[in-house]
């Protein structure tokens, strides 16, 4: 059975299965602000510097099942005193095998109940333009704002331009 939790820190282990997950996921073709091949040192150096920075300013869940990591997501509230009422969606990542089988959905809902726990009415993120994950943001009732052109290099290194999406809780 697949569990969500909020992680407050990195245990050892994790930073090996989350770094096999940024992997696959870059191997997949997501711009997730790596290239392809991603080393596997380059992803454990992304969750260290992850893990340095979990608290009030970023918050990471992860889905579990057993041992195994599906996915993951992260959250950054703004810290500045006219944003307190926004954050950011990070990396929602799902395991390549995993996808299609509501793990997006179920780290998204969690995701979006503690930020209106926590007061934040109004979460941002961008995404591809043309990926498969708007689809995965419209039918979570997201709404897309606009793009910018050639924005970010997929891990293959073309120049892709990148969506901006909004979401009021």
């Amino acid at each position: 059975m697949m569990r969500i939790r909020l992680a407050p820190a990195l245990a050892a282990g994790d930073y090996s299965r989350l770094s096999a997950l940024l992997a696959d996921s870059v191997a997949g073709g997501a711009s997730v602000g790596f290239l392809a091949p991603l080393p596997m040192a380059e992803a454990a150096a992304y969750w260290a510097q992850v893990d340095a920075l979990l608290g009030p300013g970023l918050q990471l869940w992860l889905a579990e099942e057993g041992e195994e990591l599906l996915g993951c997501v992260q959250l950054a509230p703004c810290q500045r005193g006219n944003g307190r009422h926004r954050a950011e969606v990070q990396k929602l990542l799902v395991h390549s095998a995993r996808r299609g089988r509501g793990v997006a959905r179920q780290l998204m809902a969690a995701l979006e109940d503690h930020a209106h726990k926590q007061g934040i009415r109004l979460l941002v993120l961008d995404t591809e333009a043309g990926s498969g994950a708007e689809e995965v943001y419209r039918k979570l009732g997201w709404r897309k704002s606009g793009e910018i052109p050639d924005y970010a290099a997929s891990p293959d290194g073309r120049l892709h331009p990148t969506a901006y999406y909004f979401k009021q809780l």
